[in-house]
């Protein structure tokens, strides 16, 4: 039995950079860091449980199959979205217990790494093949001993 990579077609992945883009520019000009909450408890879903409701929203407006799409890798983006569950959880602790400066790192941080992903440049992504790097490197030095 041949088992299909696990992908994300890279719309859905689009919708959810886009929706933690939207929410955290919402929160600055509302004030209202509540709306955090709603890519937080999605991507964090999405880490834990393999379902991210954003996601699967989204899915509803693929105008092909998933697999006509770009794939994006299923391992590479849950490891981004744990990347902005923290950033997202600890901006929004920051918020809701005025600890200003802590909110604002961690929105701007999230922020930044989405839009910078929404041009074609994924932070996380790269973050992610370092640390595989660095796991092959020192792997490589277990075996040479």
């Amino acid at each position: 039995m041949v088992t299909q990579p696990d992908f994300i077609p890279r719309p859905l992945v689009r919708v959810n950079q886009w929706t933690i883009l939207l929410s955290v520019i919402l929160t600055w000009v509302t004030g209202a860091y509540w709306i955090l909450l709603l890519p937080l408890i999605a991507n964090l879903l999405g880490v834990a449980i393999k379902f991210n409701p954003i996601i699967r929203f989204g899915k509803l407006f693929l105008k092909k199959e998933p697999k006509a799409y770009i794939p994006e890798d299923a391992t590479q983006q849950r490891f981004n979205s744990a990347i902005a569950t923290v950033c997202l959880a600890l901006a929004t602790i920051g918020f809701a217990f005025n600890i200003s400066w802590l909110g604002w790192t961690f929105s701007v941080m999230v922020a930044l790494a989405s839009s910078i992903a929404i041009l074609g440049f994924c932070i996380g992504c790269f973050i992610f093949f370092q640390i595989n790097q660095y796991r092959y490197k020192l792997k490589q030095k277990q075996i040479v001993k």
